[in-house]
């Protein structure tokens, strides 16, 4: 198996801690990017509790509860921490102040803190809002039918947070339809939202009522051991307990178009989001085509799926990522680049990458640059490298997996790959 799911944990602590009884997480992820949002959480006066049997309990009290943070809320490296936690902050009827590290007060914000502002809350921060710290006052929201510019499950979130305090329905409008985990938890907290096509909306002062939940494995996660066994011998790996919401699942989609061998076993639904053993034959790969109409059920995939493009005959074109510029580091270029010193025939695009396969690796020095989704691709290519490969500061993979390399090195062989080649 692999950890709990990030996007589920994040959204199980945060909506436990605004909703009204005990809500109790099985599999919650410990990375730091949760335990980033349990801090957090704790700052405002909500208790979370963990239990000697991995069980955590958040003890809610309804928003109402949330006091005045006494110090600057540090949301570490985590987006998802600051621009969900924003939106519900955005409801309180008080002061608070979010900052991150210097990753995160790089990436964009004027996408949540304009609809943010539009309900009537108050949101200060640099470049007029546009990047962290941001300085939030809230209280007093009305609903707002927003309509985005961008596919983004953390804005259509943070919307969402904001409009359940709000007077009136909230709407979020997408021109494509992204991750939809927040609007499954709600149903499990007693609301439903209303959804009609790629528009969700939900309604202002509903009580959300406590929840046992299940996190289920983190697909974004099983997706480099995924890759390794698609591009490796004949072996076949199986990855138990994941989840396979249909808005995640595009790395599965390509990885059959690939020529991969992909079967889904023990299908399941638990805690409302779909859960199966992912099953993956390693055969000859071909390059394909990704466009924009993939790319939010593929977009934290898309450094596995370049390994992936590497290896396989023929050339693969990905279009439609230009988001991937703004992630912890412009994912495009990295990609590019540190590939690149692999040997790896790949080129950034404006939006995307073009990559011609089957040229040779070789071991190389090559950075994560702080990113955890870079350090575990660049891990998985070097087993596939000739020679060793020092992949630097990889212990930033335990913002989303931890012990991720050792879990590699003993997965390698059942994926027909000599795992002897990696460095750390």
């Amino acid at each position: 198996g692999v950890p709990g799911d990030k996007s589920i944990s994040h959204r199980a602590l945060l909506l436990g801690a605004m909703a009204h009884g005990t809500t109790a997480i099985h599999g919650l992820l410990q990375g730091e990017d949760c335990r980033t949002t349990m801090a957090a959480l704790r700052a405002l006066g909500v208790e979370v509790a963990e239990s000697p049997d991995g069980t955590l309990c958040v003890h809610g009290r309804g928003p109402e509860a949330w006091r005045e943070p006494e110090s600057v809320l540090d949301a570490g490296n985590s987006g998802t921490t600051l621009r969900l936690l924003a939106g519900v902050l955005a409801g309180r009827p008080f002061c608070s102040l979010l900052t991150g590290d210097g990753s995160l007060r790089r990436r964009p914000m004027r996408r949540i803190v304009d609809p943010l502002r539009a309900m009537g809350a108050t949101v200060l921060g640099r470049a007029q809002g546009g990047f962290p710290p941001l300085a939030i006052g809230g209280g007093r929201l009305g609903g707002i039918a927003w309509r985005s510019p961008v596919a983004s499950a953390q804005v259509k979130s943070a919307i969402l947070l904001a409009g359940l305090q709000a007077a009136g329905e909230t709407s979020v409008t997408e021109p494509l339809l992204s991750r939809d985990h927040t609007e499954r938890m709600l149903s499990a907290f007693g609301l439903v939202p209303r959804r009609d096509g790629t528009t969700v909306t939900v309604p202002g002062g509903r009580r959300l009522t406590a929840a046992a939940l299940t996190v289920p494995g983190d697909l974004s996660s099983a997706a480099f051991f995924l890759v390794a066994a698609a591009a490796g011998g004949p072996g076949e790996l199986c990855v138990r307990d994941v989840g396979v919401n249909p808005t995640r699942t595009g790395l599965l989609d390509v990885l059959e178009r690939m020529g991969a061998e992909v079967r889904r076993e023990r299908g399941r639904v638990v805690g409302g989001e779909p859960v199966a053993d992912l099953v993956v034959r390693g055969r000859g790969l071909r390059g394909v085509r990704v466009g924009a109409e993939l790319i939010p059920r593929l977009i934290d995939e898309v450094p596995a799926l370049a390994v992936a493009a590497a290896l396989a005959d023929g050339e693969t074109v990905i279009s439609g990522a230009a988001e991937l510029r703004v992630k912890e580091v412009d994912r495009l270029s990295a990609v590019a680049e540190e590939l690149g010193r692999m040997g790896a025939a790949i080129a950034a695009t404006e939006d995307g990458l073009c990559i011609r396969g089957r040229a040779p690796l070789r071991g190389a020095a090559v950075s994560s640059r702080g990113d955890h989704r870079m350090a575990m691709s660049l891990a998985v290519a070097a087993l596939f490298a000739d020679g060793e490969t020092v992949v630097r500061d990889v212990a930033c993979a335990d913002i989303s997996f931890p012990g991720f390399a050792r879990v590699l090195a003993e997965t390698a062989p059942a994926c027909g790959i000599r795992e002897e080649t990696a460095g750390v």
